[in-house]
């Protein structure tokens, strides 16, 4: 299973949501970070048929959307951001309708019902409505019923937006056992989601992918810019105003700071071990505005 982007565009009028985009994927979790704005959204649309590139392709083992035709969406499960449930619908109820609109015949569509809702661990709540699920519980409806029709490539936008953290441990435990052999493209603002659970990380700025990296190997490119120190208040908040302070942490009379940095920032900080938010605070926060030393 291969899932490739070729030369992928979107543009509105003068503006490129999407730009000249290239990417493979193979089974495996990838996770999408960005800021907002980035075109992680309109990618994933893309991905799923539901907006139309401007230029490129989208092609599955070889073969573009357009000449799969109706086929390639067999191949597809998506969770959008906000994701449209019936509230006077029980899960049970939404389950076997979202089934018959990906086309299960009625058998399927009740197996597969109920091994789904066992696997979010909704079984037992199978026959409440669903305005009275919390968020987490249809966090975890959208995933199962993105799973109805078993599809080989999972797309999810921001799943675990407004969950708790035991909710997202659920969540993030269904999704590995979901991905040992589906490609699952995450997107997410929780930095921590990725570092659990993808094992490729994608980077996406104005439209274009900044990294493409196994996770293992994602920070190499800032080793040696990440810098922890311990200063006094003062000057902690003198720094502030001259560097990328990542985390403050208040230790007695003094403050420890990581920063992040070309150079150290002083002769007494010592370098770390970069970590996956230390790289998107390189590249998404006011790193590049305050480059000077004091």
């Amino acid at each position: 299973m291969q899932l490739q982007l070729q030369n992928l565009s979107k543009q509105y009028g003068a503006k490129y949501a999407v730009n000249d985009v290239n990417a493979n994927f193979v089974p495996g979790v990838y996770g999408l970070l960005g800021a907002n704005g980035a075109g992680k959204t309109t990618l994933m649309r893309m991905i799923c048929g539901v907006l139309k590139p401007t230029s490129g392709d989208i092609r599955l083992n070889g073969k573009t959307i357009d000449e799969l035709g109706e086929q390639y969406y067999t191949h597809l499960g998506y969770m959008p951001q906000d994701f449209g449930f019936y509230p006077d619908f029980t899960a049970q109820e939404f389950m076997l309708y979202m089934a018959a609109v990906k086309g299960l015949d009625k058998r399927k569509a009740i197996t597969r019902t109920k091994e789904l809702l066992y696997m979010v661990n909704l079984s037992d709540v199978a026959d409440k409505k669903i305005k009275s699920y919390s968020g987490g519980m249809k966090q975890r409806l959208g995933i199962a019923q993105a799973e109805l029709n078993n599809p080989s490539i999972l797309i999810l936008d921001e799943p675990t937006a407004g969950l708790d953290p035991k909710e997202r441990v659920r969540f993030r435990n269904i999704l590995s056992n979901l991905a040992k052999e589906k490609i699952v493209i995450l997107s997410t603002h929780i930095v921590s989601d990725v570092s659990y659970i993808a094992d490729t990380v994608l980077m996406m700025k104005q439209g274009q992918f900044l990294i493409q990296e196994k996770k293992q190997t994602v920070t190499a490119g800032i080793k040696g810019k990440v810098w922890e120190l311990l200063v006094n208040e003062n000057t902690a908040v003198e720094y502030s105003r001259h560097f990328s302070v990542v985390n403050l942490h208040h230790e007695n009379d003094m403050v420890r700071l990581r920063i992040i940095n070309e150079s150290a920032p002083r002769e007494n900080a010592q370098p770390v071990e970069p970590n996956l938010e230390d790289l998107f605070l390189f590249y998404f926060g006011e790193t590049t505005e305050k480059q000077e030393e004091i």
